[in-house]
């Protein structure tokens, strides 16, 4: 989730097979029936299966001759009578029994290629594969949007102190190298470039070329994260003359934001020169040491992969208004990405399969379009490019975008998109009128479950991105990544202040182990009524309409929260 990140040691090797077409990914089993619960305990009674088989009556997502446009913008239809309690009938479906067994498949998928899902890799393939047949069982008829993109790709790394005091920093925990870094091995002094140490901490370190004004040529130059891009600051030190570049955290406090711990970033585009992120202890060691030398050694590039996006439609509902439900399938290429972001592709897969089960008596008002999308983890790359190919009348006719990644972090705050700015006034990001009705309902639905939530900014650091930026209403939800739980937050939200939400964020240990069972299951429900409120609703969501104010399921619904109280 979040950062686009780089594709590392063997998974790069099997990365180039698969584009080869010389070996292909082994998969993992997914069954003929699936086993459906009544409660979300870890001691689980079998109370039947779903009903889903092969076939159905799904069509092909789109119209003939442009398969991915929503179609034309239109007014409303006629609203389908609501069934009701039918969002509490759709979340008793949507267990944490079956929501786990996806994650276990996709676990078997990494477990058996290599131990990654990432873009471009058997694993992909094979989780793409899952998720293709378990949509097919429920009625659906899943396509993949294919697309390309260019990886960066980091071969090795290495970053020691040479002097005064020789010292090997530990790549992943000491340093990391940033996306789009520059090859090169470099040995030279350090030179600080406009930091701020005290105070605030507020700095504008590399963000402007006068920076540079008193730098040697030949330096390694010593950054500190601040008021602008990463790449811009790489770009204003090649300038300069650097040799190489370390940029370090601000070592400030910013809500639900790591500004101490380290630096994983992108550059955006090619760099000319090695670049890394470090830790704010690091980069002020650094900074104090008189004669220090560094030696910067990065072996990395650029290979074009190949990925897909994976849509399926449900197979009624307004064309005109679709509500793309979204979450991330890659991992990151360390490790199997079980909920970075496993977790929020199963719940949007269980919510998939139980609303086709649902819904068969009372079809839907707006077409729901499932997403499940490729190279989130190398930049947003399935995401963006699905919207990228949408004409004007596609824009218009999706309603709203629901996007889900991270939702059970072993730490986990219940987030929410900050749809109307109210939490994070100062974001520069857009937030398309319809966002703050999309948070409300999450809101509320938390609120009726007696269940506390937060409100998260919109970073554009997850799939969202694209569609806000074309003004398409957007929201979701989070449990939280590489950030530090307050103490506020464990007060409201239980866990344990000054450790991360995810400890295991883009690394190794995130598998199966690294589930938050309960908060996964409360973040799931969540996931269905939200899916089914928005398929349901007649409002004009984009031109400011009150979704609750409408005649939609669910009616009179029952937010009881199904989980058992022992996995607290």
């Amino acid at each position: 989730m979040k950062t686009p990140r780089i594709l590392r040691g063997t998974a790069l090797a099997a990365a180039v097979v698969l584009t080869a077409g010389t070996a292909g990914p082994v998969f993992a089993e997914s069954g003929s029936a699936r086993a459906t619960v009544t409660d979300g305990t870890d001691t689980l009674t079998e109370a039947g299966t779903n009903a889903v088989t092969d076939g159905g009556k799904g069509r092909h997502p789109g119209k003939p001759g442009h398969p991915w446009k929503p179609g034309k913008p239109g007014k409303p239809g006629k609203p389908v009578k609501p069934v009701k309690d039918e969002s509490a009938k759709l979340r008793a479906a949507v267990t944490l029994h079956n929501v786990f067994d996806h994650l276990e498949g996709l676990q078997d998928a990494a477990d058996a290629n290599g131990g990654n899902r990432a873009a471009g890799t058997p694993g992909y393939e094979a989780s793409g594969q899952y998720i293709e047949d378990q949509l097919r069982r429920a009625g659906y008829k899943p396509v993949r949007q294919d697309f390309s993109y260019d990886q960066f790709a980091v071969i090795s790394e290495a970053l020691e102190q040479t002097a005064p005091t020789a010292t090997v920093y530990t790549a992943g925990t000491d340093f990391t190298t940033m996306t789009y870094s520059g090859a090169g091995d470099v040995t030279a002094p350090v030179s600080a470039v406009d930091i701020n140490l005290s105070g605030d901490r507020v700095t504008t370190s590399g963000c402007e070329a006068e920076d540079f004004s008193a730098f040697a040529a030949g330096s390694i130059a010593l950054m500190q994260r601040g008021e602008c891009s990463f790449g811009i600051k790489a770009a204003n030190a090649a300038a300069a003359g650097a040799s190489g570049a370390v940029i370090f955290n601000q070592g400030d406090e910013v809500a639900n934001d790591d500004r101490f711990g380290l630096v994983n970033g992108t550059l955006g585009e090619p760099s000319t020169i090695p670049v890394v992120g470090t830790t704010f202890a690091i980069g002020e060691a650094l900074a104090g040491t008189d004669g220090v030398e560094l030696r910067l050694n990065i072996d990395a590039g650029v290979q074009t992969t190949n990925s897909f996006n994976i849509l399926a439609d449900t197979p009624r509902g307004n064309a005109d208004r679709t509500v793309v439900v979204g979450a991330h399938l890659d991992s990151v290429a360390v490790g199997s990405g079980i909920n970075d972001n496993g977790s929020g592709s199963a719940a949007v897969l269980e919510t998939a399969i139980q609303l086709a089960e649902t819904t068969k008596k009372h079809p839907l008002q707006n077409r729901v379009r499932f997403a499940f999308w490729g190279g989130e983890e190398d930049g947003l790359q399935g995401s963006n490019h699905y919207v990228e190919q949408l004409d004007q009348d596609g824009l218009d006719g999706t309603l709203a975008n629901l996007n889900f990644d991270m939702l059970g972090s072993p730490n986990l705050v219940r987030f929410v998109y900050d749809g109307d700015g109210s939490a994070f006034p100062g974001s520069t990001a857009p937030r398309p009128t319809g966002s703050d009705e999309i948070e409300r309902i999450f809101e509320e639905y938390f609120a009726g479950q007696q269940l506390a939530s937060a409100p998260t900014e919109f970073s554009g650091r997850s799939d969202y991105s694209a569609f806000i930026l074309n003004n398409i209403p957007a929201g979701g939800l989070f449990s939280g990544a590489e950030g530090v739980k307050t103490e506020e937050e464990a007060a409201v939200f239980g866990g344990t202040a000054g450790e991360a939400y995810d400890p295991c964020y883009h690394q190794k240990c995130d598998d199966l182990g690294n589930i938050n069972r309960r908060g996964l299951d409360q973040m799931s429900d969540a996931v269905a009524h939200a899916v089914l409120t928005f398929a349901r609703t007649d409002a004009d969501l984009r031109g400011g309409g009150d979704v609750r104010s409408k005649r939609l399921a669910p009616a009179e619904v029952d937010l009881q929260f199904r989980g058992d109280e022992a996995l607290k």
